[in-house]
């Protein structure tokens, strides 16, 4: 699929109270995170992306991970219901922004679902069954996208795509741990090296690669395979639970 857009959403003031299990939560530096974030949009910029910049709410601390909040393919869009209530602001103005590029509609209860779940590959979606999504989000996305959903189940998770990135047709990056899943079987399969789980989700913008810094041997792993990548330092957004994907939507 050819990228043309991407959504995003810079850090609020708040971003520090953000959702998080993560030791250091209590350690990030808004500040910091914002200048990331930047360079982050920047880069997509650089890929040739137009940027559709959305006003920073902080009132809702989670709210630059935009990508939970929409699922767009085939020039529609599905708006989200994340499963944690105090994200469900953040639909808002995500579904105000893509009604000008295409046709959307909102999950309805009893349905979870969040954009973190959902992995695109080609003519066919992959949706986590977690923590954040269950199964009537994934029927309500097959329904509205008309395209086919597999899945891949673990109650455990948070988000499929902490485990999963697509990289190019036919291939993806993805963690031992969930290289064996059946909806899996059709790719061909880049192992995440040892002690570097976290490089597993990677932002593929028509053929290059956007990961974090820190992780040499993912990013050789990647190099070997003929991949452009670019190394953007991300050091707080691990602090809320957030990786590269999470940061935008792409069109």
């Amino acid at each position: 699929m050819l990228v043309r857009r991407a959504v995003v959403r810079g850090p609020g003031s708040k971003f520090s109270r953000c959702i998080s299990t993560h030791p250091m939560r209590h350690t990030v530096d808004v500040a910091r995170a914002r200048e990331q974030h930047a360079i982050y949009v920047e880069a997509l910029e650089d890929l040739g992306l137009d940027i559709i910049r959305l006003d920073t709410d902080d009132d809702q601390p989670d709210s630059c991970f935009v990508e939970d909040t929409a699922v767009a393919h085939g020039g529609k869009a599905l708006i989200c219901r994340p499963a944690e209530e105090s994200r469900r602001g953040e639909v808002g103005a995500v579904e105000a922004a893509l009604s000008r590029y295409m046709r959307v509609r909102r999950a309805d209860e009893p349905a979870t679902v969040e954009g973190g779940d959902v992995l695109h590959l080609g003519e066919r979606l992959i949706s986590g069954l977690t923590r954040r999504t269950n199964s009537e989000g994934v029927r309500q996305l097959a329904d509205w996208l008309e395209v086919k959903v597999d899945t891949v189940s673990d109650p455990e998770i948070m988000h499929l795509k902490s485990h999963v990135s697509h990289i190019r047709d036919g291939t993806v990056l993805v963690t031992r741990a969930f290289a064996g899943k059946p909806a899996f079987a059709g790719e061909e399969r880049l192992i995440v090296p040892a002690g570097e789980d976290y490089a597993s989700n990677v932002l593929s913008v028509n053929g290059t690669v956007l990961m974090p810094t820190g992780f040499p041997k993912t990013k050789a792993l990647l190099e070997e395979e003929g991949v452009d990548v670019i190394v953007l330092e991300m050091t707080e957004f691990p602090k809320c639970d957030g990786a590269m994907t999470c940061l935008s939507i792409l069109l």
